[in-house]
């Protein structure tokens, strides 16, 4: 069994209490490693140790010092990668080949985007706009941050909060999913190679230990990429102390594919957007919007495309995605296509496979459902899994309505020839990505958040740096008689 242990000070330390949580390979069913089941006084020693790294130099660190760190950071994580995919496909059930591929690649950019971004901070120009006064303004760091991680994507999401926080100058105390810890702590092992003790602090644990850590009087600000109701319980615990909240949540991604499209070329694309990571991702391409005349032909290429769509093992170099998570998040999609309504058709999947070597995992079917409608519960509320939903839709009033009619607001996309309906759709889908004739490329240079309850905030991009930052305003008199 591997020890892991939590990243406090600049040291890799044991749980206060001593007690420890086993950690569960979602592909085998089987425990492989143990992780501290960290308590209020871990978080309180992390909060102390990284509140005396921003105080003691780390706010005071220019941007070419904190570019270098990053960059340091980025080189590392490249020269070990496969150490890192590893222990992400271990702890995830993810393919490996998958992994490499096309999850490090984009965590390692993501590290030197914001390496340089910390040196182009914008704000305001200086001027008079009162007489004999001079006004600019300063961007600061907040301060220490808190930041809560998800297990769909530990290892990219943890980079995702620490890149911009540490570019700005921020202290963190980052706290990953209890199932998904591992990379985490090698990524915080290995900050500390290149950043001063305190700066960036890994506490593993559950859901008492991220409510002790929203709670703690010390961060300036909360960040979290989880579920709806984790973002509110967040949101409710850091209104009392008025913390800034960075929230990126949940999301129902409307795919709306209209008569004009290319269908096969449409059905490839969303098969593999919908279920890569085995559509545990909150921009999956699993909500599907079908025109009228390319109904029927749709539904029959995505049965298609899940038919010849594999699961397995981490170490199979021919499956797309691997295992679910853990056992509730199978249980809510086996739950989700149990509890279909009589209206609604099974195309392809809604089984659990069998996986030699992996008996005991936590696998689903890649599976497409037809004749659903607006108000049904796999509509309405995200399955998080390889499902892929198809209703049908008569024009583009219609499409749109089906489209935004939902408690989410991340991620959609639509499929046409026809420049001006995109362009329509695009500016009326209430969604902070709208992609055309593609679906979930993301790149460092642009955003990625969403409205409604997916959230507010964004990851990625120079906005998500400002969102680390706060505003100061600093004015000068510069009148005659000022000494």
């Amino acid at each position: 069994m591997t020890t892991l242990r939590n990243v406090i000070d600049g040291a890799s330390v044991d749980a206060a209490s001593g007690a420890t949580y086993d950690v569960v390979n979602p592909a085998t069913g089987q425990a492989y490693a143990t992780a501290p089941a960290s308590g209020a006084e871990d978080v309180d020693r992390a909060m102390r140790a990284a509140e005396r790294a921003f105080d003691g130099g780390w706010a005071d660190t220019t941007p070419k010092e904190r570019q270098e760190a990053l960059l340091r950071m980025a080189q590392a994580l490249e020269d070990r990668a496969e150490e890192f995919v590893q222990a992400e496909c271990e702890n995830t059930g993810k393919p490996i080949g998958i992994t490499r591929d096309e999850e490090l690649p984009p965590s390692v950019d993501e590290l030197r985007f914001f390496a340089g971004a910390a040196r182009v901070l914008e704000g305001r120009s200086a001027g008079e706009y009162l007489k004999d006064h001079t006004s600019w303004i300063r961007r600061e760091p907040i301060g220490v941050v808190a930041q809560v991680t998800p297990w769909n994507y530990p290892l990219m999401m943890a980079i995702w909060k620490i890149a911009p926080a540490l570019a700005a100058g921020n202290t963190i105390v980052l706290k990953p999913s209890d199932t998904t810890p591992a990379s985490t702590v090698l990524l915080g092992e290995l900050a500390n190679e290149f950043l001063p003790p305190g700066v960036l602090n890994v506490v593993c644990g559950d859901r008492t230990t991220g409510r002790a850590l929203v709670e703690h009087p010390t961060p300036q600000m909360v960040a979290i990429t989880g579920s709806v109701r984790a973002g509110m319980e967040v949101a409710g615990s850091a209104a009392a102390d008025l913390k800034r909240v960075h929230l990126e949540l949940g999301g129902k991604a409307p795919v709306v594919v209209f008569d004009d499209a290319d269908v096969a070329a449409a059905a490839e694309a969303i098969a593999v957007a919908g279920y890569f990571n085995a559509g545990q991702d909150c921009t999956a391409a699993t909500r599907v919007l079908a025109a009228e005349g390319v109904y029927d032909d749709l539904v029959a290429a995505l049965a298609e495309q899940a038919r010849s769509t594999r699961t397995g093992m981490p170490d199979d170099p021919d499956v797309l995605f691997g295992a679910l998570n853990n056992p509730d998040q199978l249980a809510r999609v086996a739950g989700m296509v149990d509890r279909l309504p009589d209206h609604a058709s099974i195309d392809a999947g809604g089984t659990r496979p069998t996986i030699a070597g992996g008996e005991g995992g936590y696998f689903f079917d890649p599976t497409v459902v037809s004749g659903l409608r607006q108000d049904d519960e796999a509509i309405q509320q995200e399955i998080f899994g390889p499902v892929i939903t198809v209703q049908r839709f008569g024009d583009e009033a219609e499409a749109l309505r089906f489209a935004n009619g939902v408690q989410y607001g991340l991620s959609s996309s639509v499929w046409t020839k026809d420049h001006g309906r995109a362009m329509r759709m695009s500016r009326k889908l209430d969604f902070g990505v709208v992609w055309i004739n593609t679906h979930i490329p993301f790149v460092s240079e642009m955003p990625h958040g969403g409205f409604k309850h997916s959230g507010y905030g964004k990851d990625l991009s120079m906005y998500g740096l400002e969102d680390y930052t706060r505003i100061k305003h600093v004015m000068s008199f510069t009148g005659e008689g000022v000494s």
